[in-house]
């Protein structure tokens, strides 16, 4: 199961009304919870090693916390933002500006951005994913702090085309 397939069943789960939802398969195990106030997902995943690379050490499963988004506050927000263009995650995982602790960020309010350009990076299951624009402009507001959880579809950046 690859993680667009999972991303995937967390979106449908969440919008399913379902509590939890439990999938077990040959190497993987995923277990998706929410309730209904506030509409809050937490996932947790665990992928089982296969026996001949198994490890004397216990290996935890790892979970996502919960991040809640507002989506009253949002609708509320001055109609002067409609004319940004919202930048989201693509994945589940940590957001970071930075491509590494000694390294600048990557950008800046005010920065002028170029299609393709690198804007975070966003760690999934020990993998770090380089978030590229998909439009140019000017960065108008970055949306989440560095080293943060982020959700799927989570806003992180408003930019000015114009």
């Amino acid at each position: 199961m690859d993680l667009k397939e999972i991303q995937n069943l967390i979106k449908f789960v969440a919008n399913s009304g379902v509590a939890e939802v439990k999938l077990e398969m040959d190497d993987v195990k995923i277990t998706i919870r929410t309730t209904l106030e506030g509409n809050v997902t937490e996932t947790t995943y665990v992928q089982q090693l296969p026996a001949q690379a198994a490890l004397p050490q216990a290996v935890a499963p790892q979970q996502t916390a919960p991040v809640v988004v507002n989506v009253n506050s949002e609708a509320a927000a001055p109609a002067e933002d409609s004319k940004f263009i919202t930048i989201k995650s693509p994945i589940i995982g940590t957001f970071y500006r930075k491509p590494s602790p000694d390294k600048p960020v990557f950008t800046e309010v005010g920065s002028t951005i170029a299609k393709g350009d690198v804007l975070c990076v966003i760690e999934a299951m020990k993998l770090f994913n380089e978030i590229e624009s998909e439009v140019s402009g000017k960065i108008v507001k970055i949306l989440v702090d560095d080293m943060s959880p982020v959700e799927f579809d989570q806003p992180l950046f408003l930019v000015d085309p114009s």
